[in-house]
């Protein structure tokens, strides 16, 4: 049996220490907490000023009115510069209320938009409504308040029983409506109130003022 000096017990436990802080050092280290990474010195811009960086300087703002002026003059451009845009800017919307008056779907208000709507209007347009009368009977109204007032009455009385009978079409109206929707699109789920009333109210109008324009004629198979 071999026995341990005392020389050798003292060497054994300077190598287990030395082992055990290699082992510390080596697991800081790995872990980063054994030395601080150093900074960049500076705070990081904001974004704000990092584009305003980028753009460049900001002019300073106008001390008095007539500076204003003169800075608003030489942003919009000439006088001819300003004729031409403005010419532009009319045919554009000339060109886009032409597009939406002949039913292209991509210049259609949202209410108008849609195969379903479309489908609507042409059954609408190729129909003669009762209720298309409505505009000129309550233009024939006002101008009966300038009569006598036996005339008014008559007038009065008239109207209400076109009224009736307006009401009665745009009921029948609207469930024609939605009948034949619901066979041409089954899918659809546009329907019910808010499609009849759309349809009454295209029937209200005077044909020649309808947006879309019309595009059958009355009696035509849709």
């Amino acid at each position: 049996m071999k026995l341990l000096r005392r020389g050798d017990s003292d060497n054994s436990d300077k190598r287990d220490v030395e082992v055990i802080e290699s082992t510390a050092e080596t697991t800081s280290a790995a872990t980063g907490t054994g030395a601080a990474t150093p900074g960049k010195g500076r705070p990081t811009p904001r974004r704000r000023d990092a584009e305003a960086k980028r753009r460049g300087p900001v002019a300073p703002a106008p001390l008095t009115t007539k500076e204003a002026r003169a800075r608003r003059k030489a942003t919009r451009g000439s006088k001819e510069e300003r004729k031409i845009a403005a010419a532009e800017r009319r045919a554009d919307s000339a060109d886009r209320r032409a597009r939406m008056l002949a039913g292209e779907d991509k210049y259609l208000l949202p209410r108008d938009k849609g195969p379903v709507r479309a489908y609507v209007r042409d059954i609408v347009d190729s129909r003669r409504n009762l209720v298309g009368l409505f505009m000129p009977l309550a233009l024939i109204l006002i101008l009966a308040m300038f009569l006598s007032p036996v005339i008014q009455s008559y007038v009065t009385l008239g109207m209400l029983v076109m009224m009736l009978f307006m009401a009665g079409e745009g009921y029948f109206l609207g469930r024609m409506i939605n009948r034949r929707v619901r066979e041409r699109f089954p899918d659809s789920v546009d329907g019910g109130f808010k499609l009849g009333w759309y349809a009454f109210v295209r029937a209200s109008q005077i044909r020649k003022m309808r947006a879309p324009k019309p595009r059958v004629g009355p009696g035509d198979a849709v």
